[in-house]
């Protein structure tokens, strides 16, 4: 589409990535978020998801762009012929489960853990998230609203050179419905003394729970202190924390024993509090010692604490995963990554199990049916959800459950700027033909040979892999080894990112796996990027 002779600038237009739209904070003007939203509620209306002149309720994070995104995202609400309802700055689950229950659609402005130069819109319906499905309809949507306003000239237009709005409006006061509905789900499901005995200390940074989510925990007996606030984003990955991280939360945890005592455990969300991020503090004899729990792994934890029958988990989870599922007698299906599959898979699995649930490798967790816990109703919630599997994973005694699970560890890095087509051409040359998902290596036929040894040439036996015997194709290229090793890689579905995941018997060599995949010059992702992008190969 042409630009619009009004501005000054070309508009780049939002992707939806694996949950929600997603794009850089420069590109993300008034304007866009205006035909985004308008869009969508068009869509929903001409679905009947919503009536024409509903109420839509709107929400954000913390992150400075945030408040002008809120305010274009209003206007359009309004201008869709619907009523805006302000729910404040609350996490999203929160959001989501108060359009549930008040049938109601709902706009998130939340970029969740990405950088604060960048930032996104989370749109749900009436009855939960946006599914894949619903995105082709959606998208033609906007772009109907996109050429309308395009069509505009600028003295009819509402926005100006830059793509802001020129007079911009404050959406009405904020009102803590959501917000009381959210602690509400959870204090009268669980006993009020659920957590007590527990020293937690809450990890705040710019997390948009970091109030609300230590008050919940302390109504449920946990004694909670709080640190680490920050007036700046901080963009908190629960699925890859880093040294850095952890370097800053050991500091928190040392600055906090020294005045109050010991600490139990460090909990915090990231930036839209749908992801949790838990760390054991060990006081052994060797010292303190922090241990991070990985999403996946705490989303098995808290199925096993619920009683699930089935689940449904993306196909980057740590095969531990599966294995104590397995244990379990409980049914689990694997799903693309990003929520909205995971939400599909959880209607299917409804229709053959009474508790269905599901959850990401960031440790969003997911209830897809009407639970009882301890006698006490828990309605689904069929959107990620942080705070289910913090208290999940403490009520259940973080030892004890951690125990149980297989020795199985998990790691994950991403190589930057690796064009979509470079990344297009690396899964096409490893992907035999015939469409299956589970694929054998161990034999010549239909090209699984020669993909075999292209990847021993790559995962070389001298880098500690053994033979590749299978790959899983459902969402990337994941490949099993003889020796145990996986490694699953997959472009990003909205950046120019190449991510790998990697399973292993021991932490050391999952971490290993993702060091030898992205080190530079030579490591094993970069030289496939210099081979399928035409560049000089690394000097080895």
């Amino acid at each position: 589409m042409s630009r619009p002779s009004f501005l000054d600038y070309t508009p780049v237009p939002l992707a939806f990535g694996t949950s929600g739209l997603r794009g850089l904070v420069r590109d993300l003007t008034d304007l866009e978020a205006y035909v985004n939203v308008k869009g969508a509620l068009r869509y929903l209306i001409e679905i009947g998801d919503i009536a024409a002149g509903a109420s839509v309720l709107v929400a954000g994070d913390l992150r400075p762009s945030t408040e002008r995104i809120v305010r274009a995202c209003a206007q359009a609400i309004a201008d869709a012929g619907c009523t805006v309802e302000n729910a404040g700055k609350i996490p999203t689950p929160a959001l989501i489960l108060h359009g549930i229950r008040t049938r109601r659609a709902a706009v998130m402005v939340t970029g969740s853990h990405i950088p604060f130069d960048r930032n996104g819109i989370k749109l749900s319906k009436s009855v939960g998230e946006v599914l894949k499905s619903d995105e082709p309809g959606i998208l033609r949507a906007i772009e109907r609203v996109r050429a309308e306003e395009y069509a505009k000239s600028a003295a009819s237009s509402a926005f100006d050179s830059a793509g802001m709005l020129r007079r911009p409006s404050e959406p009405p006061s904020a009102d803590a419905a959501a917000e009381r509905g959210y602690v509400a789900r959870y204090v009268e499901a669980l006993p009020a003394d659920a957590l007590r005995g527990l020293t937690i200390l809450f990890y705040q940074h710019s997390a948009v729970g970091r109030d609300l989510i230590p008050r919940m925990l302390g109504a449920l007996g946990a004694e909670v202190i709080t640190a680490g606030r920050s007036d700046t984003f901080v963009p908190i990955d629960t699925e890859a924390l880093g040294d850095r991280e952890l370097a800053t939360l050991a500091a928190l945890v040392d600055g906090v024993e020294t005045s109050e005592g010991p600490v139990d455990v460090v909990v915090s969300t990231d930036g839209d509090s749908d992801r949790p991020l838990v760390l054991a503090v060990d006081h052994g004899a060797g010292g303190r010692r922090l241990r991070f729990l990985p999403g996946d792994l705490l989303g098995a934890i808290a199925a096993e604490w619920i009683g699930a029958d089935a689940a449904a988990v993306p196909i980057s989870a740590n095969d531990a995963v599966e294995r104590r599922l397995r244990e379990l007698g409980v049914e689990l299906r694997k799903t693309k990554i990003g929520s909205p599959y995971v939400v599909a898979e959880l209607e299917a699995l409804r229709a053959r199990h009474r508790r269905v649930v599901g959850w990401e490798a960031n440790g969003g967790f997911l209830v897809g049916s009407d639970l009882a816990i301890g006698g006490r109703a828990l309605a689904a919630l069929p959107t990620r959800d942080a705070f289910l599997p913090i208290v999940a994973a403490l009520t259940a005694g973080l030892e004890r459950a951690w125990s149980r699970l297989p020795p199985r560890y998990g790691a994950s890095g991403l190589l930057d700027n690796v064009p979509t087509e470079v990344s297009r051409a690396i899964l096409a040359r490893l992907t035999p033909p015939g469409g299956a998902v589970e694929v054998s290596l161990e034999g010549e036929g239909d090209g699984a040979g020669a993909i075999r040894r292209e990847l021993e040439r790559r995962f070389a036996p001298a880098l500690g892999f053994g033979a590749a015997v299978r790959m899983n194709l459902l969402d990337g290229l994941r490949i099993y080894f003889s020796n145990g090793d996986v490694a699953h890689i997959r472009p990003s579905g909205n950046a120019p990112q190449l991510r790998l995941y990697a399973n292993a018997d021991s932490q050391a060599r999952a971490d290993e796996i993702v060091a030898l995949a992205l080190r530079r010059p030579d490591g094993i992702l970069q030289r496939m990027q210099d081979d399928f992008s035409g560049a000089a190969p690394a000097p080895r």
